[in-house]
C-alpha cells in the first residue's frame, strides 16, 4: 500500500508539532497517478457528513477525519475508474469480475461460529432470530475485505500522493515515564487507564510497535483515569509511586497483566512482589503524594482533545481507541517518510 493513503478511525467513554496550515479551496491535496484532487471536490463530500459520527473531538480534528474518509472514498473511486479504462471494461463489470465474484460464500457453520463468539452483541437474540442479519453481517465484511485486497493491488502499481495536512496537537511530555531516545523521529504519547479494558486491549498492541520500530519511537506515558473507573486514579497514582523507584514501567506492565487486581490492597502488594521498598511504597500511596501530577496529566489530555482512553498522540496527530498495530503503522510510517522528505 502506498504510503499517505489511509483513514483514522478512533474506546472507554505531542509529540510537539506546528499546527498544520489552512488549506484553501482550490488546492491539490492527492494526486492518483496523474490525477489531481482537490480540497474543494473532497469537501463537497465531506462537509456532508453528520457532525455526531465523530464523536466530541475538537473541531479541527472532526473536519479532518471527514476530509480523510471523504478523500479515501475519492481515491478508491479514481483508482477503479483508472483501471476499468485500462482495462476497456465497463466499471460495473470490473468490480463484478475483481470483487463480487471472489466473495466466499457465507455457509450456515460460519453463521453458527460468529454467533458462539459474539452472543453478548445480539441482546439475547437466538441463532434462529440473529440468523439472516449474521449472515448478511458476514457478506459485508468478505465483501469489504476483498474489496481491500483489489484496492491494495491497484495502489502498489499506482502513485498515490496525500498532502492533507492533519491537525497536531502540542502535548508535553518532559517528566513523564518514557521509554526510547528523547531524540526519535517519532513521539508516541498515550493517555490511558488501567482500568480501562480498551486501554488493556491495546496494551499488546503498544509492546509490539515499541518492538517493532525500537529506537525510532520516542513512548511517552500519561495518566486519564476515567471518573466511571473508581479504581484507575489509585492505581495511576501508586504507579507514580513506583516510578519514584525506578519501577515505573514494571508496575505498569504488573497493572495491565492483572486488570482485575486494583484494589487498594492489590496495589500494595504489586509492589511488594516486584520488590519495591514497601515502607516507602506505602507512605507514598498513603499520603496520596502524586494526586497532582495525575490530575495534570488530566487536564492536559482534555486540552489536547482526548475524551476517553486509550488516546494517542503520534507527533502530536490523535489517533483513538483501541485500534490495530495497521492503523498505528500507517501514521508512524507516514511521519518517517514526512522526516526523510
Amino acid at each position: 500500500m502506498v504510503a499517505g493513503v489511509g483513514i483514522l478511525l478512533s474506546g472507554c467513554s505531542p509529540a510537539s508539532g506546528k499546527p498544520a496550515r489552512s488549506p484553501a479551496s482550490g488546492d491539490v491535496i492527492a494526486t492518483v497517478g496523474a490525477r489531481p484532487v482537490t480540497l474543494d471536490e473532497v469537501d463537497r463530500k465531506a462537509l456532508q457528513a453528520p457532525a455526531t459520527s465523530f464523536g466530541a473531538v475538537k473541531l479541527s480534528q472532526a473536519l479532518y477525519e471527514a476530509r480523510r474518509t471523504a478523500l479515501e472514498e475519492l481515491v478508491d473511486d479514481l483508482l477503479i475508474d483508472q483501471d476499468a479504462a485500462a482495462r476497456s471494461l465497463d466499471r460495473a463489470a470490473l468490480v463484478a469480475q475483481e470483487v463480487t465474484s471472489k466473495v466466499p460464500p457465507v455457509n450456515d457453520a460460519d453463521v453458527g461460529t460468529w454467533y458462539a463468539q459474539n452472543k453478548g452483541r445480539l441482546q439475547g437474540a437466538t441463532l434462529d432470530q440473529g440468523r439472516e442479519a449474521i449472515r448478511t453481517y458476514l457478506a459485508q465484511q468478505r465483501t469489504a475485505g476483498v474489496r481491500r485486497q483489489y484496492l491494495d493491488r491497484l495502489r502498489s502499481r499506482t502513485s498515490v500522493r496525500v498532502m492533507l495536512d492533519p491537525p497536531r496537537q502540542i502535548v508535553a511530555a518532559a517528566g513523564r515515564p518514557s521509554k526510547g531516545p528523547a531524540n526519535a523521529p517519532i513521539e508516541l504519547i498515550e493517555f490511558s487507564d488501567f482500568q480501562c479494558p480498551y486501554c488493556l486491549q491495546s496494551f499488546p498492541t503498544v509492546t509490539r510497535l515499541l518492538s517493532a520500530y525500537g529506537d525510532r519511537i520516542h513512548f511517552v506515558y500519561r495518566h486519564y483515569p476515567l471518573p466511571n473507573h473508581p479504581n484507575a486514579r489509585p492505581a495511576a497514582e501508586a504507579a507514580q509511586c513506583a516510578a519514584e523507584q525506578g519501577k515505573f514501567w514494571p508496575y505498569h506492565d504488573q497493572l495491565f497483566g492483572n486488570p482485575s487486581r486494583l484494589a487498594d490492597a492489590d496495589l500494595k502488594q504489586h509492589a511488594s512482589q516486584l520488590g519495591l521498598d514497601r515502607a516507602q511504597f506505602d507512605a507514598c500511596v498513603d499520603s496520596r503524594k502524586h494526586r497532582a501530577a495525575v490530575e495534570a496529566d488530566i487536564q492536559a489530555g482534555g486540552e489536547a482533545g482526548v475524551n476517553g482512553t486509550p488516546a494517542f498522540f503520534i507527533n502530536g496527530r490523535l489517533l483513538s481507541g483501541a485500534q490495530p498495530f495497521e492503523a498505528f503503522k500507517q501514521v508512524i510510517d507516514e511521519e518517517l517518510a514526512l522526516k526523510k522528505g
